[in-house]
């Protein structure tokens, strides 16, 4: 029985955190037992957004790729390549901003919201308009049967079949089938401070940070605002502490509920707990990065083979687009 296949890709613009891996990194491990996958490092799509910043795309994409192995994902069962590697993306996202009304990209949420709040670069730019024309190509270039994603991103995949559809009916043609959603339970992960995990917050642990380094911003964290002295009842369930227990450490939510409401344990004991309990989950994690980073050669052969393995399906899909549009 041939497997489904399935895409999906991260943007390499920073260092991966505790939130990539509990969202997606560790979902993809699993996923790829069971589809063909394929793992884009999307680095045209990084540049739209950090065009100012493009020096140090390069350096992300090889730390993406050490932490992609590090977490599991298997270049004897997946492809893992780099987006840019891939001429073909860029040649589907050409054919597909023919074809994409302009009005579908405004009334994006994503877009409109990411203009909204992002401040410290300017976006007002006709790559970042037609970001989703790339990633609608992106998927459909491997003709990707499924995409694990979240139920926030769900109008994404929705735009991507509609282009899909969309170039069927103009050219009189299946070349394209509807991609559905694998909807992943994302755990609730939050930010040291309590706000989205993101590092232009720089409140993220990440997946290369040291045990030292760890066990520091755990103590910042953000706790209970209602317990202001250590012999205070805590409340749990408003705790971004305890929110970080439900995932690293669910075998212990009642015990860390009980001393926590009953006052049997402070905040800075209890951060420190959770700090262990972090670092055993990611241990295994950090010495494979560690070995991966000493063979950089390494890594960069399993992104040239990854790189000749898409290419052959994204060729395929080329020639029949542009034995459609052209004949």
């Amino acid at each position: 029985m041939t497997k489904k296949r399935i895409f999906s890709g991260m943007r390499p613009t920073g260092k991966l955190h505790l939130g990539h891996l509990v969202g997606a990194l560790e979902n993809w491990s699993v996923l790829q037992e069971e589809y063909e996958c394929i793992f884009g490092i999307v680095d045209w799509h990084a540049l739209m957004g950090e065009y100012e910043n493009s020096h140090q795309i390069k350096k992300n994409i090889l730390d993406m790729a050490v932490d992609w192995l590090a977490c599991g994902i298997d270049p004897k069962k997946s492809i893992i390549a780099v987006q840019s590697d891939i001429p073909e993306h860029l040649e589907l996202q050409m054919f597909f901003s023919c074809i994409t009304p302009l009005g579908w990209l405004e009334r994006n949420p994503t877009y409109k919201e990411q203009l909204r709040e992002i401040k410290t670069r300017d976006l007002h730019t006709f790559g970042f308009l037609g970001y989703p024309v790339l990633q609608a190509a992106d998927i459909l270039l491997y003709k990707a049967q499924a995409v694990p994603i979240g139920e926030d991103q769900l109008p994404h995949l929705e735009l991507t079949r509609e282009i899909a559809r969309r170039f069927n009916h103009l050219y009189k043609t299946k070349v394209f089938e509807d991609c559905k959603a694998i909807l992943t339970e994302t755990p609730r992960l939050l930010g040291l401070d309590g706000r989205k995990m993101s590092k232009s917050y720089d409140n993220a642990i990440n997946l290369s940070d040291s045990a030292e380094i760890v066990r520091k911003k755990v103590q910042t964290m953000f706790t209970d605002p209602k317990r202001i002295k250590l012999s205070d009842p805590g409340h749990p369930k408003i705790c971004n502490v305890f929110s970080y227990y439900k995932v690293f450490s669910p075998e212990k939510e009642a015990e860390v509920c009980a001393w926590c409401t009953k006052a049997e344990k402070g905040c800075t004991e209890c951060k420190k707990i959770l700090a262990e309990d972090i670092l055993e989950r990611i241990r295994p994690i950090a010495d494979k990065r560690e070995k991966l980073s000493k063979d950089k050669g390494y890594v960069e052969d399993i992104l040239k083979q990854g790189a000749l393995k898409a290419r052959v399906i994204a060729q395929k899909t080329i020639t029949e687009v542009r034995t459609k549009v052209f004949s």
